[in-house]
């Protein structure tokens, strides 16, 4: 279908009825993000890697290693951790299929789900997690850049660097992909060799009491195992549902099984050190905080200020990736506001979240509530959106419908709704492999309505 020749409405972009699609050989300038289809893609498949590859690095991933000790050996962990990468790349390339071929982000994608105003449904469940791991993150990142000012200057101020973070932060968010594609793949160079040298400096400061603790111990195979897959899986399954929102920027010549292969290559290396780093130190240490860790770990000054400065940089890559695109597009749609604004709104939002109260131990159980309560409906709208464009559509789309509020996909599409429920229900029942067991109920219930509910054969247009 020839997007750029069509006639189509696109709400909240700021055109009116019979708007045409961006032309293919416009090109687009910075920070002009739209929720129209994405006709100039900046990215080649190396550029597409490294951006993964530095938007992976992600604090929670240390938690989720430490989360494993006393029930895993270094064997059984880093298999663990290779499963749940293999699956987290097949996962982004069947759904980030649709904006891969047509251009379309997620908000836009799931209108044929949702519907219009149903969209917005799916929209803050990926949105509101994002907002509240963009404060945690960068509070967690200020608090090394404080470690570094305090080290070297004897400047501990954690309030005015976590201010001066956020900040600089939501000024590299307003330049869009453009900003992202350089700031990921120059990064991505620095936090190899960081979390090479981590790794290397957990052994060698506690390989005693990691051969003891660790890897002598028999461990299981059995479900704590498979249940380890998806605490690591656990950690992408947000970007799992808008993979839309990156793959729309990459060129179009990328094959499926060499992106499968970009996914699960740039998140395994990120992963596997950082899970197995998590594992390590607080086997030996009892400790979480990496901040904390390796402040005792590294005895050599400049190495240490390398690494703090390593974690404040992994939650800039992570955060303006992962943690402001998502809720920005959310905002263009649902309030029509630009990029740029909505981006800044994100960061202002991220002050609100109080990330400070949230890293606090008597915190931990709250938070860990949260994720459980919200990665709950994670699975069914995966699947929702899987079933709808491969089974349904049989990967076919006609964009008209997708950007003309007053079409078929008016309104709300309430078999998208009850099918998040049903898979959402079975995935607090399961809690330990609880993004697993949501996909077939909420995939069969939303296939089941769409073919014999009367209210839902609006939305069969294709």
């Amino acid at each position: 279908m020839a997007v750029a020749q069509q006639k189509i409405v696109a709400p909240g972009l700021g055109a009116g009825a019979g708007t045409a699609a961006p032309d293919a050989s416009q090109h687009k300038a910075a920070g002009e993000e739209s929720l129209a289809p994405q006709q100039t893609r900046i990215m080649d498949r190396w550029s597409y890697l490294l951006a993964w590859l530095g938007g992976c690095v992600s604090i929670g991933t240390f938690a989720m290693g430490s989360s494993l000790v006393g029930q895993l050996n270094m064997l059984q962990a880093a298999t663990a951790i290779a499963i749940g990468c293999f699956v987290i790349g097949i996962a982004l390339a069947i759904n980030g299929a649709a904006g891969h071929k047509y251009g379309i982000p997620f908000m836009v994608q799931a209108r044929s789900a949702f519907g219009f105003a149903g969209t917005r449904f799916p929209g803050f469940v990926r949105a509101i997690p994002a907002v509240v791991w963009f404060g945690f993150q960068s509070w967690i990142g200020a608090g090394a850049l404080n470690a570094v000012s305090a080290t070297m200057f004897g400047y501990d101020n954690l309030v005015m660097w976590f201010i001066a973070f956020q900040l600089i932060q939501v000024a590299l968010s307003i330049y869009g992909f453009h900003g992202i594609k350089w700031l990921e793949n120059i990064g991505s160079g620095f936090i190899l060799f960081s979390l090479v040298y981590m790794f290397y400096a957990v052994i060698t400061k506690f390989g005693g009491q990691v051969d003891a603790k660790i890897t002598g111990i028999e461990g299981t195979w059995g479900l704590p195992f498979w249940g380890a897959t998806m605490l690591f899986l656990g950690i992408y399954s947000t970007m799992m549902l808008n993979v839309s929102d990156y793959s729309r920027e990459l060129h179009k010549d990328v094959k499926s099984g060499a992106l499968t292969a970009i996914y699960s290559m740039s998140i395994l290396p990120a992963t596997l050190f950082m899970g197995l780093i998590g594992l390590m130190v607080s086997g030996a240490t009892g400790t979480a905080d990496p901040i904390k860790v390796f402040s005792s770990a590294v005895d050599n000054k400049p190495l240490l200020v390398v690494t703090l400065l390593f974690i404040a940089f992994a939650q800039v890559t992570t955060n303006v990736l992962n943690n402001v695109v998502p809720p920005a597009y959310v905002l263009m749609d649902v309030f029509k506001l630009s990029f740029r604004k909505s981006a800044v709104l994100v960061g202002l939002l991220a002050f609100a979240t109080f990330p400070w109260v949230l890293v606090k131990d008597e915190s931990a159980e709250g938070l860990q509530i949260f994720v459980q309560t919200y990665s709950a409906f994670l699975g069914p709208i995966f699947a929702i959106l899987v079933v709808d464009y491969y089974i349904l559509r049989r990967r076919t789309l006609n964009l008209q419908h997708f950007y003309d509020a007053d079409g078929p996909y008016r309104g709300v599409n309430w078999a998208g709704i009850v099918a998040t429920a049903v898979g959402a229900m079975v995935a607090l029942s399961f809690p330990s492999v609880s993004w697993y067991a949501s996909l077939p109920p909420a995939g069969f219930t939303y296939w089941l309505l769409m073919n014999h509910w009367d209210a839902c054969q609006r939305f069969r247009h294709n």
